[in-house]
């Protein structure tokens, strides 16, 4: 009994191997339906007009397109650092701006300034004034694993990372929103907006349930050349039987 369970056990680890890297692709592929209604909802998104929106917005959704006038908080600027644009190291430069509705202020990503001499950070104009933007609503990202946080804090003129609590205590008394403006008016202040189109990882889905069916398939064949060998060895295990019985 031993030995016919040890015989099937290929048989029985390949099937159970099968299901489950069948079940895992069928999973991956829901999630890239998932993505690509994500996708579709962007898109339509960024083909709206810019609206207004208050800095104390309950109603928000990543991507829609909305316009600001207000003035620049410019001694509230941070620069965050590890930001790359066509295989070149540089910032992000994100001002707030104090909106003329009274509403509080909005955290703006201006755009991508080259790193150039780290010695020297570099130097970006902020226009006085009443400012009109537009650009996209984005929602700050999450924060990444740090072995250590940034040195300075608040008060140190480049950050790791975007960080709208600390900005918050820049601009006090006034409202930080919750939100980020991705900034895509032009502006004369010499930063780069080429912003990546957004992708919400359809292809990435498809490829990773490519790869679960791809293992399901291998899985099926070895099941299939276990079954054929127990097959045969049974044949010939009757047939000695016949043998030594005659």
């Amino acid at each position: 009994m031993k030995r016919q369970l040890l015989r099937i056990l290929p048989l029985l680890a390949g099937v159970a191997l099968m299901v489950l890297t069948v079940q895992l692709g069928n999973w991956q592929q829901r999630r890239a339906a998932e993505k690509e209604v994500l996708q579709a909802r962007i898109d339509v998104l960024l083909q709206a007009p810019a609206r207004p929106l208050r800095a104390d917005a309950a109603t928000l959704e990543e991507w829609q397109p909305v316009k600001l006038s207000g003035v620049w908080l410019k001694d509230a600027t941070r620069l965050i650092d590890n930001r790359t644009h066509q295989g070149q190291a540089g910032y992000h430069v994100l001002t707030p701006l104090l909106l003329s509705d009274g509403s509080g202020a909005v955290l703006v990503n201006r755009g991508w300034v080259a790193v150039g001499d780290r010695r020297q950070l570099p130097q970006v104009p902020t226009p006085a004034g009443e400012q009109q933007l537009e650009g996209v609503l984005r929602l700050p990202e999450r924060a990444p694993f740090m072995l250590a946080a940034d040195s300075g804090g608040a008060a140190a003129p480049v950050w790791q990372q975007v960080d709208p609590g600390r900005h918050a205590a820049l601009v006090a008394p006034a409202l930080l929103a919750a939100w980020v403006l991705q900034q895509r008016s032009p502006a004369a202040d010499g930063l780069v907006r080429d912003w990546p189109q957004p992708a919400a990882g359809i292809d990435r889905h498809h490829a990773y349930a490519f790869q679960w069916y791809a293992l399901a398939g291998l899985a099926g064949c070895l099941s299939a050349w276990s079954a054929w060998r127990l097959i045969t060895r049974r044949s010939d295990d009757d047939r000695s039987t016949r043998l030594a019985r005659g």
